[in-house]
């Protein structure tokens, strides 16, 4: 289906150039919107409703710039988009898609999308994005293949709704070589984000340095970060080398960097600037080659405001910034999370969580975020004696501030149950539907004196059609011939 394009002026007056755009998307509804705003901008839209399609529009002519969606019925939409860069390597795709994680939004930079968009779609930001990819190339550069690393690599769990920013800016972190700044509240996994950022960056095979800015003194911070010459201070039998060369070719993280005394911030911002510092004591310039990521839970900007930090400092440190939400925000990927927690808390034990004691966790506020859930999972691995932990292997301060689980959550773990038996028997949504409802209905009729005109009047049914429910499942609450009332 191809749209008929208007032209428009741009923002100089000027008719722009038309161009071509290929949308491959199999919901009809978006890729009519996609080819509308096509229209809007002066250019024309193809749309394909599968990769078998989009592949051969493709073929027959090549287009200005690809939209591309990664569920599409056929084939996932990384694999098309490979195929893709293969046929043609600078033509610019955007990649869109519903099901955004973290897996995808770096796959498909690493396979070269010059975009990366979320559902639902922002209009402002996509109309931003398209323009900005038909008229001045790739958004972003594509980060080069990383060999697979040796042994576990971090990961960072869930789909939520929250993290997709997050997930979208760390992909634009994995592919730059450039300062980055995560911000988050505590426990959130900033440290996490930032080692998964370097193992899939171009400098994954250097090391990754940490460094807590907030548990040193200013005097050791200083030595530790910039390293010290032998004599330099009281106990300094020899020269050691700080975090900073500890990290050459690779990256260094500085978390809590909002706790760096102002008096070593300007040290600090040579070294994001010019890469070049001097150890205390010392008087040698020495140069290094690293990647500096910055971590906090603070609010830098009301820090600049109060002087307690250097704004030139914040603007180097925030070339990229990451911002991770509170577990608050996230609750549905509590069931994730807990699965990939308990897989390395239980070791060789297999735990998994009771309905009741998951929604539990669903229902805590969760101020110490992904930490706070660890550890409260690891207290419940403790006293769990069996294999399913419950509610009341949680936490008693846990279960103290959710105000205990609801009797809702006992039919919420029958139900489950239920469901898990008749799938393994084979049975379809029909059938469940089915057996459900006339039990339903088996419980409600003895409470209306086995009388259907009376269960039908109350619950706003035909007559007719609730008898035909009840002898479905055998009882329809009277003899036969005999009437009801």
């Amino acid at each position: 289906m191809v749209a008929a394009p208007t032209p428009v002026l741009d923002r100089s007056g000027r008719t722009p150039v038309m161009k071509s755009i290929l949308i491959l998307e199999d919901e009809a509804a978006l890729a009519s919107a996609l080819a509308i705003l096509a229209r809007r901008m002066g250019h024309e839209a193809t749309t394909a409703a599968s990769a078998a399609q989009g592949l051969q529009c493709l073929q027959e002519r090549r287009p200005d710039l690809v939209v591309l969606d990664i569920g599409l019925p056929d084939r996932n939409g990384i694999d098309v988009l490979a195929d893709i860069r293969e046929r043609e390597p600078d033509l610019p795709v955007l990649v869109i898609t519903a099901h955004g994680n973290l897996q995808n939004a770096v796959e498909a930079k690493k396979r070269g999308a010059s975009g990366y968009l979320v559902k639902p779609l922002d209009l402002p930001e996509l109309e931003a994005t398209l323009r900005a990819l038909l008229h001045e190339g790739e958004v972003e550069g594509v980060a080069a293949e990383r060999p697979a690393a040796a042994g576990p690599a971090p990961v960072l769990i869930g789909s939520a709704a929250a993290m997709q920013p997050a997930f979208a800016a760390i992909a634009h972190a994995c592919a730059a070589d450039v300062p980055v700044l995560i911000t988050g509240p505590t426990g959130i996994g900033k440290s996490l984000t930032a080692r998964v950022i370097h193992l899939h960056s171009k400098r994954h095979a250097g090391p990754f340095v940490s460094l807590a800015c907030a548990s040193l003194p200013e005097h050791l911070l200083e030595a530790e970060l910039f390293g010290h010459e032998r004599g330099a201070f009281t106990g300094a039998e020899g020269a050691r080398i700080g975090h900073i060369e500890r990290a050459a070719g690779g990256t260094l993280l500085l978390d809590e960097i909002g706790e760096v005394p102002t008096s070593l911030q300007v040290k600090l911002l040579r070294v994001v600037e010019e890469k070049t510092f001097v150890r205390v004591g010392g008087r040698e310039d020495r140069t290094v080659d690293l990647r500096i990521i910055a971590a906090t839970n603070q609010d830098l900007g009301k820090a600049v405001a109060e002087g307690r930090f250097r704004e030139d400092l914040l603007y180097r440190l925030r070339v990229l910034e990451v911002k991770l939400p509170p577990l608050a925000e996230r609750v549905t990927d509590l069931p994730a999370l807990c699965a990939y927690l308990l897989s390395d808390i239980g070791g060789d034990r297999e735990l998994m969580l009771s309905e009741a004691a998951l929604t539990l966790l669903r229902r805590h506020a969760w101020p110490g975020n992904v930490r706070e859930l660890r550890n409260a999972l690891e207290h419940a691995a403790a006293v769990c004696s069996g294999s399913v932990i419950l509610d009341t292997h949680l936490p008693a301060e846990l279960r103290r501030l959710t105000g205990g689980v609801p009797e809702s959550s006992l039919l919420d773990g029958a139900l489950h149950e239920w469901v898990d038996d008749r799938l393994r028997r084979g049975s379809d949504y029909a059938a469940l539907h089915d057996e459900l409802e006339g039990r339903l209905l088996a419980a409600l009729l003895p409470r209306y004196g086995g009388k259907p005109t009376l269960l039908a009047r109350a619950l706003k049914l035909n007559r007719a059609t609730l008898r035909k429910k009840l002898r479905r499942d055998g009882d329809d609450g009277a003899p036969d011939g005999a009437p009801d009332e």
